[in-house]
C-alpha cells in the first residue's frame, strides 16, 4: 500500500555480465525479460507452468543457476499474484507473478485485481499460444480471436499490453514498469505469445537502465494548496487526521505534523498497521471493524480534518459517513481517482503525500506552531469484558489479546477477509515498536518507520489473500515471523499454499479460526433476521490436514491451552505451523457499519 520500488545497482552490471558470460548463447526474449527483473533487484517469481510460457521458465531456470532469479511454484495462480503482492509490501520491490495463457491467465486475475484497487505494484506475465495459431482453436486459446483473456486485464492493471514483434518487447515492458511504480502504484500485465518469447531478442542486454528511472521518487505538490492549508490549520486549533492506506512511505512525516498540531488521529482498516495502537493522541479505526472512539472523534467538533491518502471507499470510511465527508474536510492525495470521491471537501491537495507533510511541517515550525493544544485519545473496545474473558469455547477476542502481547516485535499479521478482519482491526493492539530508521534496523529485524505490522485489503476484497500474501512477505523477508489469521470457509477455498511454506522453510503461523460457519455470513444473516442458508462448513481436524503435508500444528479449545503454547519455540520453527483455534462461534463480530450499509440493521 503505498510501497515504492526499491532497487539495486549494483545488479544492473551483473545482470548483463551474466547474460553475455555464457559462450556462444544468442539470447531470446525471455532471457532479455529476465535480465531486466534482474536488473531492477527483483529476486523471486511466483507462478504456475504450462507450455505457453515454458520459455521464460527456461530463463528462470538459466538464472537460477548462475545464483539469479529463483522461481516460487505456487499451487494456484491466484496464489501466486497474491505471493507477489505480499512480496510487494514487504519489500518495496514490484511483485512478478506469471501463468501460462488461458485459465492460467483468469486465474491470476483476482489477486490482479486486488492489487489494482490496494495500489501494489506488480508485474503479471501471462502466456499465449504462438500467432500463427491466432484463430485456430489452439489449446487454452486467450487472445483476441478466441475467449479474450487479455482484455479481461484491461480494467484491473495499470497497463495492459500484448507482445506481437520482438521489437516491441522492451518497449512495452519499460512502459509496464514505470506503470506499476507510478503513484500511487499499480499492477501492469504483459501476455507474449510462445513464438515471441522464444525469438532472438533484439539486444543481448537491456536497453534502457531502469533502475536509475524508477528509483526517483515523486516530489510534486500543489504549493499553493499547502499554502491555503497552512492558514486554515493556523485558525483551526482542534484538528483531527484519518490516515489512509497509501500513507506507508508518509507515516513518519505525518506522526511529526500531528505532534506539531496537537491533532487525535484515527486510521483506516488497513492503514492501522502503519502506527502504534498505543498512541496517546491514537482514537481508533475508523470503518470496518472499527472503534466508537474513532466514530466519537469525527462526530464530534474538530474545527478541520485532514485525510490523507484513501479513496473513502465503503469500509475506509464507515459507509460513507457525514461525520467525514463534510465541509471540514481536507484531502491530502496524489491519487485523482481518489481526490474525484470528495467533491464536498473544503479544500482538497493534491501531491506526494510526504512531501505535503514536510512542506506544512516547515511552515508551521517557521510559524512558531502556537495555538495548538495537546489532545490525549484512547481506543473504546466493543465487549472489552471478552477481551479478557478465560471461558472456554474460546473468545476471537481474547486470540487478539494473546497474539497482541506474545508475538515480537518484528512479526508481521496479516488477516484475510471475513470475521477475521473484523477481530483483528477491532482487537489486535500490540505495543509499540516502531522505531526510527536506523542503519542497523534490517539486521535487527525489527519494523522501520514506514512498516506496517497489519496487512489487510479493502474494497475488491478476496477471500484467500492473506494466505498468498503470508508466503510473499515471508519470502521477502524471511528474518521475521508472519502470523496469518484466517477463518475456516476461507482456508478450505486457499489453503493449500502453506505446501509452498513448507518447501520454503518459511515462519508462518497459519491461524485457523474454526467456528464451523462462514461466520460473517452468519451472523450477518442473523443481525439481519434473514434466512438462515449457505454458511455451514464441515467439522475439519486441520491439524491432521497440515500433519498430512508433513506440518506440525495444534488445536486450540481454551485460553489455558493458548497460554501454554510456546510461542517462541513456535515463531522460531523454521517452516510453517497451523494452530487450529476452536473460537465460540456465537460471538457477535464488529459488524454493524456494513449491515447498514447493506439497509439490513438500523
Amino acid at each position: 500500500m503505498g510501497a515504492k520500488v526499491t532497487l539495486a545497482h549494483s545488479r544492473i552490471e551483473t545482470a548483463e555480465e551474466k547474460l553475455t558470460s555464457i559462450p556462444d548463447l544468442i539470447p531470446d526474449v525471455a532471457d532479455l525479460l529476465v535480465a531486466y527483473l534482474e536488473q531492477i533487484g527483483v529476486e523471486y517469481v511466483f507462478g504456475v507452468p504450462g507450455g505457453a510460457i515454458e520459455p521464460l521458465y527456461n530463463a528462470l531456470a538459466r538464472s537460477e543457476r548462475r545464483g539469479g532469479i529463483r522461481h516460487i511454484l505456487a499451487r494456484h495462480e491466484t496464489g501466486a499474484a497474491f505471493m507477489a503482492d505480499g512480496y510487494a509490501r514487504e519489500t518495496g520491490k514490484i511483485g512478478v507473478c506469471c501463468s501460462t495463457s488461458g485459465p492460467g491467465a483468469t486465474n491470476l486475475i483476482t489477486g490482479i485485481a486486488c492489487a489494482h484497487d490496494n495500489n501494489i505494484p506488480l508485474l503479471a506475465i501471462s502466456g499465449l499460444p504462438a500467432l500463427p495459431t491466432f484463430g485456430k482453436g489452439a489449446f487454452q486459446e486467450s487472445s483476441g480471436i478466441g475467449i479474450n483473456v487479455f482484455a479481461m486485464f484491461d480494467h484491473c492493471t495499470r497497463y495492459n499490453a500484448m507482445v506481437s514483434h520482438p521489437d516491441q518487447f522492451e518497449r512495452k515492458l519499460a512502459n509496464a514498469l514505470m506503470a506499476a511504480h507510478q503513484d500511487p502504484g499499480g499492477p501492469a500485465h504483459l501476455a507474449i505469445p510462445l513464438d515471441i518469447l522464444r525469438s532472438q531478442a533484439p539486444s543481448a542486454t537491456p536497453s534502457y537502465k531502469l533502475a536509475t528511472l524508477l528509483e526517483q521518487e515523486p516530489i510534486l505538490v500543489d504549493e499553493r494548496a499547502v499554502q491555503q492549508l497552512y492558514d486554515e490549520l493556523r485558525h483551526s486549533p482542534r484538528v483531527a487526521f484519518l490516515i489512509g492506506a497509501s500513507c506507508g512511505n508518509a507515516i513518519e512525516a505525518i506522526m511529526e505534523l500531528a505532534e506539531l498540531t496537537g491533532a487525535l488521529f484515527v486510521t483506516t482498516p488497513d492503514a492501522k498497521g502503519y502506527v502504534n495502537p498505543r498512541h496517546p493522541a491514537y482514537c481508533g479505526v475508523f470503518g470496518f471493524g472499527g472503534h466508537a472512539s474513532a466514530n466519537a472523534l469525527l462526530s464530534g467538533a474538530p474545527d478541520i480534518v485532514l485525510a490523507f491518502g484513501t479513496g473513502f471507499g465503503e469500509l475506509a470510511s464507515s459507509g460513507w459517513c457525514d461525520s467525514l465527508l463534510n465541509n471540514r474536510l481536507v484531502h491530502i492525495d496524489n491519487s485523482e481517482k481518489n481526490l474525484m470521491r470528495s467533491p464536498m471537501a473544503m479544500l482538497q491537495v493534491r501531491g506526494h503525500i510526504r512531501t505535503v507533510c514536510e512542506r506544512l511541517t516547515m511552515l508551521l515550525k517557521a510559524a512558531g506552531a502556537s495555538g495548538f493544544k495537546k489532545q490525549r485519545g484512547g481506543i473504546v473496545l466493543q465487549s472489552p469484558a471478552s477481551y479478557d474473558s478465560d471461558a472456554t469455547p474460546l473468545k476471537p477476542q481474547r486470540l487478539m489479546k494473546t497474539l497482541s502481547e506474545r508475538c515480537p516485535p518484528n512479526t508481521r499479521f496479516l488477516s484475510d477477509m471475513g470475521n477475521s478482519i473484523v477481530w483483528t482491526t477491532h482487537y489486535l493492539q500490540p505495543h509499540n515498536r516502531r522505531l526510527r530508521q536506523r542503519p542497523a534496523l534490517k539486521e535487527q529485524g525489527q519494523r522501520s518507520g514506514t512498516a506496517s505490522w497489519l496487512r489487510l485489503i479493502m474494497d475488491f476484497c478476496p477471500m484467500g489473500w492473506s494466505l498468498g500474501a503470508a508466503v510473499g512477505t515471508a519470502r521477502g523477508n524471511p528474518d521475521c515471523p508472519v502470523v496469518c489469521i484466517v477463518g475456516d470457509g476461507t482456508y478450505l477455498m486457499s489453503g493449500q499454499e502453506i505446501t509452498v511454506a513448507a518447501m520454503e522453510n518459511l515462519t508462518v503461523v497459519f491461524i485457523v479460526l474454526n467456528d464451523g460457519a462462514l461466520g460473517m455470513v452468519k451472523h450477518g444473516q442473523r443481525l439481519a433476521k434473514a434466512e438462515a442458508i449457505g454458511y455451514q462448513l464441515p467439522q475439519v481436524d486441520y491439524r491432521m490436514l497440515a500433519a498430512s503435508m508433513g506440518i506440525p500444528g495444534h488445536i486450540i479449545r481454551s485460553p489455558q491451552e493458548l497460554d501454554a503454547l510456546d510461542f517462541d519455540a513456535i515463531l522460531k520453527h523454521k517452516g510453517p505451523t497451523l494452530l487450529d483455534v476452536r473460537i465460540d462461534g456465537e460471538e457477535v463480530p464488529p459488524i454493524g457499519i456494513r449491515m447498514k450499509t447493506l439497509g439490513t440493521l438500523e
